[in-house]
């Protein structure tokens, strides 16, 4: 059996901030959004002092269920742009809106993917066990590595970050098609030198979507240790021996290539391997690493992953878009919370030489 909870309901029925129930109750604002996420069960003590606090009755706030036959299925809807699962494929689920979306994880560290449930058909799947897929997780589409160190911080906490790797085009399309909470972007106007904003407004209207700074990041060239081809600018990309690995249509990297292309006069044919495509930034610096490619556009935090050589071209700032209306939703305060966390900042400097001086100021 496990335990079922409705605290999170129940406190914004009566009109309590997480902070307001935390101090009458003697606890931590992050204690109560883990129990309402139900990675934290409260001793007696403190789930009388719950229930006196809302002024109902244990049961109403805590119920043991039994739990679900091994055999049953839910009816998902899969995140558009994901290879077709097949049967038995590993799928994340997040709740967002009316949808239960299934995300097709990444295999990471050649182990088998992080995985809720395997697939079934074309429109059901079959969870491991009995837990709310509706409460503590954020479904984010982005392609920063630094998410990674969100994720850890927010897990803490007691929220779950379902990640689906992608370029901030396909990000921003899967926000403004509700098929996920946050969209992660790096798309630099060129006439401007704006991050983010002008792409975003010609997508949303001004009063549906808040945008946050994640982090300010170096992009530019990434090449192999020592830089044995001598590498300096886009202008040595055109050179015989030089091989490139580029992005797909729509990533922030294939478009701040393109942007430095045309500024140099440069044509993409004279670019042995700009077709070839490896799609986010640790596969792009993997194939540098690997010994397929002598160069790509990257982020110094991918260089540093893999301990390539790194040559800057700009300074642009990663943003997290939200809808206003998910605002509101405990794991999403929490992840705005944590962005202001000096623990978080510092990690994300130390891994990923990231400016961390606009972390969670918002922007949009």
């Amino acid at each position: 059996m496990t335990i079922h909870n409705t605290l999170a309901q129940v406190r914004q029925r009566r009109g309590f901030s997480a902070a307001e129930l935390a101090k009458q109750v003697g606890v931590s604002r992050q204690t109560i959004y883990a129990m309402e996420h139900g990675s934290y069960v409260p001793n007696t003590s403190v789930a009388l002092k719950l229930a006196r606090a809302l002024e109902v009755a244990v049961e109403e706030l805590f119920q043991l269920s039994l739990s679900p036959s091994p055999g049953r299925t839910v009816s998902i809807e899969p995140l558009p742009g994901d290879p077709t699962p097949v049967p038995g494929q590993p799928v994340q689920l997040c709740q967002v809106d009316k949808k239960l979306v299934g995300a097709a994880p990444a295999p990471v560290n050649w182990s088998l993917p992080p995985a809720d449930a395997i697939f079934v058909d074309r429109d059901s799947a079959r969870p491991f066990e009995e837990e709310d897929l509706a409460e503590g997780r954020l479904l984010v589409a982005g392609c920063d590595p630094g998410i990674s160190v969100l994720h850890r911080h927010l897990r803490r906490a007691g929220v779950e970050l379902v990640v689906s790797h992608r370029n901030s085009s396909q990000s921003l399309e899967l926000l403004k098609g509700g098929w996920v909470h946050i969209a992660g972007t790096h798309l630099r106007d060129e006439a401007s030198g704006e991050s983010n904003l002008p792409a975003i407004r010609k997508l949303f209207s001004r009063p549906t979507v808040a945008v946050f700074t994640f982090a300010v990041w170096e992009e530019g060239l990434v090449v192999s240790a020592g830089n044995p081809k001598g590498i300096k600018a886009v202008d040595d990309l055109t050179r015989k021996k030089v091989r490139l690995v580029n992005r797909e249509p729509g990533a922030g990297s294939r478009l701040l290539l393109d942007s430095q292309l045309q500024t140099a006069g440069i044509e993409a044919d004279r670019i042995q391997g700009y077709q070839d495509i490896a799609r986010g930034h640790l596969p792009a610096a993997w194939e540098v690493r690997a010994g397929n490619a002598d160069c790509c556009i990257s982020t110094r935090a991918a260089a540093r992953v893999f301990g390539l050589d790194f040559i800057p071209l700009v300074s642009e700032r990663y943003d997290f878009v939200l809808r206003q209306s998910h605002l509101k939703l405990p794991a999403a305060e929490m992840l705005l919370e944590i962005l202001q966390r000096s623990a978080f900042r510092r990690e994300l400097e130390l891994l990923g030489g990231y400016d961390t001086a606009s972390t969670g100021a918002r922007v949009g």
